[in-house]
């Protein structure tokens, strides 16, 4: 993706960003992401260019929330969008860490258009990703990433969601002297943390949705980290009502390993977040002397590189961006 893309792209999160801080603390996830939603689809509309959802927030009879397949932009270049536009609604409620507003972007037809179930996940950085398979026991997958980090067992940090689930995990890793990070939600953060500099978070597992696994591999894939997943319908009470719609427009086998090449097929991708509530990967929104500043982080695939950007927003025009 091309540097002008990217920006206008970055516009759309920061824009959706600002709105849904609007609702920081204020209890209402649903007005939050509402309000993140609204501001993205209107941001997305006013690009030149042909963008179709595939991971979305629900389905064309659930507008206006942005369904999968729906068509933005003023038509021009053939984009996939996959988006999450309030990653962690519950954070942004309780104005707690690490809410997000973010985007994937590829050329049309390069992400998976991912069931809406549970994904069996492992990511790391660069540095440990020819370390880790997500057929390897979590204690085997500990060792062998602090081993590609060169650094004691102690102290390598995992990161996992706080769900009972997750239980027996929690313990294995534990039992080999790693350290455990339990988020509340969130996991898109969780995955791409691990490829940030600075979040003290050297690994990610355990199952979360399957749409935002698309979204944390693109950002992975772009800078050379690791993604795996696995379809787990049978953590679903919907499951296999699931499984049955999905395996009629199967892109893939519902039950091999996913690799990163599967959910994303294509080298020249992006993912952007903007932070909503402060977090240990960027800050929130803020709020001065008439001015909001938004902190955002970009990975491209074109230079694999990892981008900081903070933007003052200064009236309708008057933005000042410092990298």
């Amino acid at each position: 993706m091309h540097n002008a893309r990217i920006m206008e792209v970055l516009n759309v999160a920061e824009k959706a960003a600002i709105a849904s801080a609007e609702w920081n603390g204020l209890g209402d996830k649903m007005a939050a992401d509402q309000a993140a939603t609204t501001a993205m689809r209107d941001a997305f509309n006013e690009i030149d260019f042909s963008g179709r959802i595939v991971i979305g927030e629900g389905e064309r009879d659930e507008a206006p929330m942005l369904f999968i397949g729906e068509e933005l932009g003023r038509g021009g270049e053939e984009i996939d969008i996959a988006v999450d536009p309030l990653e962690g609604t519950n954070l942004c409620a309780a104005m707690k860490p690490n809410a997000l507003c973010t985007i994937a972007i590829a050329p049309r037809g390069s992400l998976l258009f991912a069931p809406d179930t549970y994904m069996q996940k492992i990511a790391a950085g660069p540095a440990a990703a020819d370390a880790v398979h997500i057929d390897k026991s979590p204690a085997d997958n500990v060792r062998d990433a602090a081993r590609a980090l060169g650094k004691p067992v102690d102290e390598l940090c995992v990161c996992i969601l706080d769900r009972s689930r997750h239980a027996d995990l929690v313990a294995e890793v534990r039992s080999t002297g790693a350290r455990v990070r339990l988020i509340d939600d969130g996991d898109v953060f969780g995955a791409i943390a691990t490829a940030v500099p600075g979040t003290g978070i050297d690994l990610y597992m355990g199952s979360g949705g399957a749409p935002e696994g698309v979204l944390a591999c693109t950002g992975l894939k772009a800078i050379g980290g690791a993604f795996m997943g696995r379809l787990r319908f049978d953590l679903d009470k919907d499951g296999a009502e699931k499984r049955a719609r999905a395996e009629k427009t199967a892109q893939i086998d519902l039950d091999a390993v996913l690799t990163m090449d599967m959910l994303v097929r294509s080298n020249d991708a992006a993912f952007l977040a903007c932070g909503v509530t402060d977090g240990e990967m960027v800050s929130g929104v803020s709020k001065a002397g008439g001015s909001v500043t938004t902190e955002s982080v970009v990975m491209n695939a074109a230079d694999r590189t990892v981008r900081f950007v903070k933007t003052c927003h200064r009236g309708e025009n008057g933005v000042v961006r410092f990298r």
